[in-house]
């Protein structure tokens, strides 16, 4: 009997998703410690945007009836998300970058 997952971990899996810091791995841990809260501080800061959006956008349309406000909202969805995504993948675009320059 053969097993598809008989090596490996949860590690591994872990492993596979974390980022790699490229350029960057001969930081400290301190250092890496400081930027992933910085990152992690500006995520939540971006997901807290999107969730303002969705509430004026739904209070705009709905309760208000004022266009002007549910636009407004879905503009700061649409900024809120693309900080996330911009921020989740820094550390991929740097290495990127750093990969070409090389």
């Amino acid at each position: 009997m053969l097993l598809a997952a008989g090596k490996g971990d949860i590690n591994t899996i872990i492993g596979g998703i974390a980022p790699d810091w490229g350029p960057f791995g001969s930081l400290g841990n301190e250092a890496k410690v400081m930027i992933e809260v910085v990152m992690a501080v500006a995520i939540l800061l971006c997901l807290g945007i999107a969730v303002w959006g969705a509430a004026k956008q739904r209070i705009g349309a709905t309760a208000l009836r004022d266009t002007f406000s549910a636009e407004q909202g879905k503009g700061l969805i649409i900024a809120g998300l693309t900080g996330v995504f911009i921020i989740g993948s820094l550390g991929t675009l740097f290495t990127i970058v750093y990969g070409m320059a090389v």
